[in-house]
């Protein structure tokens, strides 16, 4: 049984790691998923809440953009923080298994999860880069990375494997069509199906007045 105190002392320990974080993978998004995966996990029969609240806080402790396309720098840093808390082998391998699996890695790739707990951490996640936050994100992001807002001669590229999607270096708006725009149909709770299909729209919106000022017809 994990006890409220680990949730706590993880909390503070994610906080002091991502505080000022300026890509928009920062502590408040972490907040904000570990909010949403909560929400969820109420609405959805049969989840463990204290591994849902645990696996959110930490899943993006090393997130593989920011430690050179490695995917087990955050199984290992969630690893090395719960061991020095004490925590179970099984409780510590459930975690881990989550936060190894949670990314998208490409619309030709597939990140399915192994437990509802982890569906329920990356619906969460996802819902997150969708709608105004979504948005605001995906141009904080493309802008600490040098990347153009917009180039309308660079068309999408739907990546077929984690590899070419990992290269990628396109401008922020092809980021929409290559990603976010994709994220509704790979929900798996009712819970979040129901909750992206406002957001969803949101950014189909956002996207029509975006092109439509750029074309000078508003």
């Amino acid at each position: 049984m994990v006890s409220d105190d680990l949730i706590v002392k993880t909390a503070d320990y994610v906080k002091k790691q991502m505080s000022g974080e300026h890509t928009g993978h920062d502590w408040w998004h972490v907040y904000r998923v570990w909010q949403l995966a909560k929400h969820i996990a109420t609405k959805e029969n049969g989840a463990d809440l204290q591994l849902v609240e645990v696996a959110a806080l930490l899943h993006d402790i090393a997130d593989w953009k920011f430690n050179d396309g490695d995917l087990e720098a955050g199984p290992k840093a969630a690893r090395k923080w719960l061991e020095s808390q004490g925590q179970p082998e099984d409780f510590i391998l459930a975690v881990q298994d989550i936060v190894r699996n949670i990314s998208y890695k490409g619309a030709g790739t597939s990140s399915d999860m192994s437990s509802l707990e982890g569906e329920i951490v990356q619906d969460a996640d996802r819902l997150d880069a969708l709608g105004a936050i979504g948005i605001a994100r995906a141009f904080a992001y493309g802008g600490a990375h040098g990347r153009e807002m917009y180039n309308p001669d660079v068309k999408p590229e739907l990546h077929q494997d984690f590899e070419s999607y990992k290269k990628n270096n396109s401008h922020t708006i092809n980021h929409f069509y290559e990603k976010l725009l994709l994220l509704k149909e790979r929900m798996h709770t009712k819970t979040a199906k129901q909750m992206a299909e406002h957001r969803h729209k949101f950014i189909e919106g956002y996207l029509e007045e975006f092109h439509a000022e750029w074309d000078g017809e508003r």
